[in-house]
């Protein structure tokens, strides 16, 4: 008997809560519905303290570095391979040879000093038994044709060949074309310190010396060196010589990266041409080109600091950027993502789409 009540009560007990117990639920779910959460907290999460770290992925970074890793990646972006823009790099150029020509023929010509650095030049030269500027000049002058040639080649090639190889590089290997122009910019710049700091007059101008103007004599057209244009450009501005230092930057260039090897050929060619040139027209001397070549090693040092690799060990094509037709570069939006489907093709004019399932075909 007694075992069957208490039998009967347990199951009573266990059949529901106690009346205490559901009142301390009913007043727990109405607490959490009428008192709102603290602020900085979400559900029963306790709100952080001042100096608190955010947990990984809750999308919150600390303020302190937020403009640090901005600039940092800035900078990261603009050492990244691009494709060039056909706008700014006819903009670029064009204002970047205005300011070497301003520069250049804004730096004092200090006439006396340019003629001593010369005469240190020419003897330098000949101690060192080299002092050859004399003999290829008087050489070349005595064939008429030859030396005018040398004349226009020396006034028009400086540019035509370096724009060239500038469109090539633009459109051939857009990936490597800014780390190539850095070195060609490097370079000319490099060069304004050296017409500042060294003023040096060109073997045709050098006082007692036996030099020919060849442009002066022949009346040649078109040079900037002598005649009725020599007033427009710094006469004592010899060392070091950019004809050698653009020469040999497209001389490396087509070499590194021409496919054909008689453009290979033709690469190393043009420098060397032009060195007989520069000697022949007694516009500079060789040590000038020893100066030149300087410059182009300090340019290509400061495109390999920049981008971390030398131009030619660039991919060719910009990463990421589809070729095409006329540049090689990138010509429509951005890239699709993986999981989103390709848009179907319109059917051309005339033709009827196709059934999207066999079964659908019509009759």
């Amino acid at each position: 008997m007694g075992e069957t009540q208490v039998t009967a009560q347990e199951g009573r007990s266990a059949a529901g809560p106690s009346p205490i117990a559901a009142e301390a639920v009913t007043d727990t779910a109405t607490a959490s519905t009428t008192t709102p959460p603290a602020p900085g907290t979400s559900g029963s999460e306790p709100a952080p303290g001042p100096g608190a770290t955010p947990a990984p992925g809750s999308g919150t970074t600390p303020d302190s570095g937020s403009g640090t890793t901005g600039w940092q990646a800035r900078f990261r972006s603009l050492r990244r391979a691009r494709r060039p823009r056909l706008w700014f790099e006819i903009l670029l150029i064009a204002v970047s040879y205005w300011l070497y020509s301003l520069v250049r023929n804004a730096v004092p010509e200090q006439k006396a000093q340019a003629l001593r650095n010369a005469d240190w030049i020419w003897s330098a030269e000949k101690s060192l038994g080299l002092a050859f500027e004399e003999s290829v000049n008087h050489a070349v002058n005595s064939v008429t044709w030859l030396i005018v040639s040398m004349n226009y080649y020396y006034a028009t090639l400086h540019f035509v060949v370096t724009i060239g190889v500038l469109v090539w590089l633009f459109r051939r290997h857009p990936g490597r074309y800014a780390a190539t122009r850095l070195v060609l910019f490097a370079t000319t710049a490099v060069a304004l310190l050296g017409y500042y700091l060294y003023p040096l007059a060109p073997p045709r101008l050098m006082n007692g010396a036996n030099f020919i103007d060849t442009v002066l004599v022949h009346e040649t057209w078109g040079s900037m060196a002598s005649g009725n244009f020599k007033n427009m450009s710094n006469q004592y501005a010899a060392m070091p010589s950019m004809h050698i230092g653009w020469s040999l930057w497209c001389g490396l260039t087509i070499f590194a990266l021409a496919t054909a090897p008689w453009a290979r050929i033709l690469g190393l060619l043009y420098p060397t041409l032009t060195l007989v040139v520069i000697v022949a027209t007694a516009n500079h001397f060789w040590l000038d080109a020893v100066g030149g070549m300087a410059c182009l090693a300090f340019g290509y040092a400061v495109s390999r600091a920049w981008y971390g690799s030398l131009p030619h060990h660039l991919p060719r094509w910009v990463p990421g950027a589809p070729k095409g037709r006329l540049t090689g570069l990138r010509t429509a939006g951005p890239p699709r993502p993986a999981s989103e489907p390709e848009a179907e093709a319109e059917p051309k004019p005339g033709t009827e789409a196709e059934p999207e399932t066999a079964g659908a075909r019509r009759p």
